[in-house]
């Protein structure tokens, strides 16, 4: 067995044990894919990430991303936990504000914010696909969310994992949501979607948007704080038109679940890129043996 450096962070948050965790070995070159596969399932959290050397000049570093169940293309939360774990380890200079993260999405820009304790960073999102759906799969989420969806209200966004995103319209109906749990694992399962968002206005505390998560198919009843969901909402937007929360704003999620996260989203007027950023505090630094 070799020693290996490992870090878990709270991401989108400064704010230890809150955010969402996120396990980061940085020494991953040489794990084959079933150990990434069975430690991602030992760990048990809703995604682990593993550093390697990039494959490109033009990247700084790779990620591969696991659920406890599947590799994922894509994934915020990992890629901002990962590029501040990236700095916080060497593998790139602390100088270095602008970064370009190798997924299996494709290569990603990052932008860093600040230094050390007010570092915050920021990744551009793949491209997004929004799909508007049928009339049945309406049906199976309203049931599941045990709520009345018009055909408005829910697509599906493909931005490496498939989301199906829901307007809720107003932060109270987002908050106090009970869902059907395995009915939403069970239609995930069939239309291979990795869970289901939902997002209504917020008129409080300092941020636009009140968000939450579901992905019990990956064992994951709720998601503490999302980033390709929150990704995938701006991109849902962009393509209504919806212009309410304008091309910046801030989005609250996991308070719920007492994890009190928030994301930065950010939409380019010019070329349309999403990003989604914030901030990330380490609370385990330690050596893994493999």
């Amino acid at each position: 067995m070799s020693k290996r450096r490992f870090m878990q962070l709270d991401v989108f948050s400064r704010q230890p044990l809150k955010g969402n965790p996120l396990a980061v070995v940085i020494d991953g070159n040489g794990l084959d894919e079933d150990t990434m596969r069975a430690f991602a399932r030992w760990t048990n959290l809703s995604e682990t990430a593993f550093l390697l050397p990039p494959t490109t000049p033009e990247a700084d570093y790779r990620v591969r991303i696991f659920t406890p169940h599947q590799e994922l293309p894509f994934a915020g939360h990992p890629s901002v936990g990962s590029a501040y774990a990236a700095i916080e380890a060497g593998l790139v200079p602390r100088t270095k504000h602008a970064l370009i993260q190798e997924c299996a999405a494709g290569l990603l820009p990052i932008r860093v914010d600040g230094d050390d304790a007010e570092r915050s960073i920021h990744v551009q999102a793949p491209p997004a696909r929004v799909h508007r759906v049928d009339d049945p799969l309406r049906r199976l989420v309203g049931d599941a969310l045990r709520c009345t969806l018009d055909e408005e209200q829910l697509r599906l966004v493909d931005n490496g994992p498939h989301w199906l995103i829901c307007d809720l319209r107003d932060a109270s109906h987002v908050r106090g949501l009970e869902p059907d749990l395995p009915g939403i694992a069970a239609l995930c399962r069939n239309y291979h979607a990795i869970g289901v968002s939902v997002f209504g206005a917020e008129r409080a505390g300092g941020v636009a948007m009140a968000v939450r998560a579901f992905c019990p198919a990956d064992d994951i009843p709720e998601d503490p704080v999302t980033g390709s969901a929150n990704a995938a909402i701006m991109a849902l937007l962009t393509e209504r038109g919806a212009h309410r929360y304008g091309s910046r704003y801030r989005a609250s999620q996991g308070r719920e679940i007492q994890r009190d996260g928030y994301v930065d989203v950010a939409r380019d007027p010019a070329s349309g890129a999403i990003t989604i950023g914030g901030d990330c505090v380490i609370t385990i630094r330690g050596e893994l043996e493999l």
